[in-house]
């Protein structure tokens, strides 16, 4: 069972004060645009377990986990019920463009008790905005393992954009939980897709254009 929630935060005297952004007709990808690194701090994503590729049109970023698990249950410690990554995306962007991510795609594997739940989260923000979106699944058991793919989408008011034409950091924190609270004697875990033993997120780009 899943439920979506794509939601954006913002204070609400920072968005009374600040000045509207001048955005036309959305824009196919602009020369010009590149992500330039890639820094990743966390419990899901120890050093050489995670990586990205950038598709060939750069209208989204593919990020591939080999540790980035959960689970829960007797005999397995609290710490495995909630595993973390933060991405650091240091991105180029061309003069007279902005972007943001308009969804986000899920790709994994999970096998729950009844009554044992578990969920994926990505919250992204470009360093030095106020605005930050945030992407949730959830699942919930009895699942015998099963694979999952899920598009969390954001639409055109709601994306969070980068700044006009400058080079920004584009952050993003993940996680994924499982929790058997409900079913103290259940077990549940959520990883690595079953196929390619990788669990991949999609962060699909919207590009438009801005006036500085």
């Amino acid at each position: 069972m899943f439920k979506s929630i794509a939601c954006l935060f913002t204070l609400a005297t920072a968005a009374i004060a600040a000045p509207a952004l001048q955005v036309e007709i959305p824009s196919p990808p602009p020369p010009g645009f590149n992500i330039t690194s890639l820094g990743v701090l966390g419990t899901g994503c120890p050093p050489g377990s995670t990586y990205y590729v950038l598709n060939a049109d750069k209208t989204a970023v593919t990020v591939t986990f080999s540790e980035f698990y959960a689970e829960a249950g007797p005999g397995i410690p609290i710490r495995n019920n909630r595993k973390a990554c933060q991405l650091t995306f240091g991105v180029e962007v061309p003069a007279g463009f902005t972007f943001g991510v308009a969804s986000v795609d899920y790709r994994g594997y999970y096998q729950l008790d009844n009554k044992v739940s578990a969920s994926q989260q990505s919250l992204y923000y470009f360093q030095g905005q106020l605005l930050q979106a945030t992407s949730r699944s959830e699942l919930a058991g009895p699942v015998d393992g099963k694979d999952y793919t899920y598009r969390d989408s954001f639409d055109l008011v709601s994306t969070v954009m980068s700044p006009c034409g400058v080079g920004t950091v584009l952050n993003i924190n993940s996680d994924v939980r499982v929790s058997n609270s409900n079913n103290s004697k259940g077990s549940g875990y959520i990883a690595t897709d079953s196929i390619d033993t990788s669990l991949a997120t999609t962060f699909n780009f919207q590009w438009q254009t801005c006036k500085q």
